[in-house]
């Protein structure tokens, strides 16, 4: 068995994107790594600046670059931490809830589009996708364990 798989969802997720980059800049005046950070303050719970920067995989110097510039667009909100250091709490701005609310919805509905013309069941897809994310998260009795092996259990090997 040929195992091609890891490098063609590679392949999707970078045309995905890119295209996503593209179309983000073009219309929205964002770029889709910002976009993201947006996201990720609005919908994933990303409150503070180490939080972002955990979530988008990237180093806190290059989350405080961004949040500079989101917070210059009116995107996003900086303000100290009330419980005092030397942190800020992120929150969306009304433009910049807007602008996650509607192109997250465009970007959506043009995966669900794409997943369409493919032929693939677009439940189906996000279910298998749910499984994969849960098989990554560590299991409850793995204190301490950070991720599991990608190569813990690769088919046809032993």
């Amino acid at each position: 068995m040929e195992l091609t798989l890891s490098r063609k969802l590679h392949k999707l997720t970078a045309r995905l994107d890119r295209a996503a980059d593209a179309r983000l800049r073009a219309d929205a005046g964002i770029s889709y790594p910002r976009f993201l950070a947006l996201y990720m303050v609005g919908s994933e719970g990303a409150d503070t600046q180490r939080s972002l920067a955990e979530r988008l995989g990237v180093s806190e110097p290059s989350v405080s670059r961004m949040v500079r510039v989101l917070a210059d667009h009116q995107w996003l909100e900086v303000v100290p931490d009330p419980a005092g250091g030397n942190r800020n709490r992120l929150k969306l701005t009304p433009a910049g809830q807007q602008l996650v609310e509607s192109w997250g919805g465009e970007l959506e509905a043009r995966l669900a589009n794409l997943l369409e013309a493919a032929g693939v069941p677009y439940r189906t897809y996000l279910s298998h996708t749910d499984r994969l994310l849960d098989a990554l998260d560590p299991p409850p009795s793995g204190a301490g364990v950070r991720e599991r092996s990608l190569l813990g259990s690769v088919p046809g090997r032993a």
